[in-house]
């Protein structure tokens, strides 16, 4: 792994190294101006709170293409009851913060820090970070967050306090977003996201459909 120097943005190429498990690098710092040029090449932050940073582009990689998303029954029953509503960057703070509490089944701890989340918020003060809300009897519920490089939207986490917020969500995203987005990036597996349709695809064809719209 290559250590990253505090005082200069780069990255290894990741078309041209493969790293170890996925790892690109460790080190460097949590700045807006790094996290961003990151996320356009397609590597993300992901570690312990405490620990070294971590810089992320796994081969394969774990994507959804929006026309792609399935819809239960059972989900499709309750979208058309209007049992949520949805907003979008109307209450990021709030978003990002129950991501970082939220109690997730088999994890003990948040690898969310108070250094990253801090660095989103601003993010998203610039316009590069956005979030979308779930909204029950006007309390919030469930959402996500990520960022928007171009036709593509990198999820970071979403939460869900009843049953079934954060699916609704994630799929009204897609629905709306299908002819805009040519791809949600879920960056790693989880049985959640597989159920609505995300999957596998090589790292090099992900980086290809990131660059396509992409300057950096």
């Amino acid at each position: 792994m290559i250590r990253l120097d505090e005082n200069e943005i780069s990255f290894p190429d990741p078309e041209l190294y493969d790293g170890h498990e996925g790892i690109i690098a460790f080190g460097g710092d949590l700045s807006v101006e790094r996290i961003w040029f990151a996320y356009q090449l397609g590597i993300f932050p992901w570690f312990n709170p405490g620990e070294e940073i971590l810089w992320w582009c796994p081969d394969p990689r774990f994507v959804l293409f929006p026309e792609e998303i399935k819809v239960s029954k059972s989900m499709k029953k309750i979208l058309d009851r209007n049992v949520f509503t949805f907003t979008e960057n109307t209450n990021f703070r709030e978003v990002i913060k129950n991501c970082r509490d939220i109690s997730r089944k088999g994890q003990s701890g948040t690898w969310l820090s108070d250094e990253l989340m801090e660095s989103f918020i601003k993010l998203h003060d610039y316009g590069l970070a956005k979030s979308l809300e779930v909204w029950q009897n006007e309390e919030l519920v469930g959402g996500f967050y990520g960022l928007q490089i171009g036709n593509v939207f990198c999820g970071e986490s979403m939460f869900s306090k009843v049953s079934n917020a954060s699916k609704a969500g994630f799929i009204h995203f897609a629905q709306k977003y299908r002819n805009k987005l040519e791809l949600i990036d879920c960056q790693s597996h989880t049985d959640h996201l597989e159920s609505l349709g995300a999957k596998m695809i090589p790292k090099r064809e992900f980086l290809k459909i990131l660059h396509k719209n992409n300057e950096y």
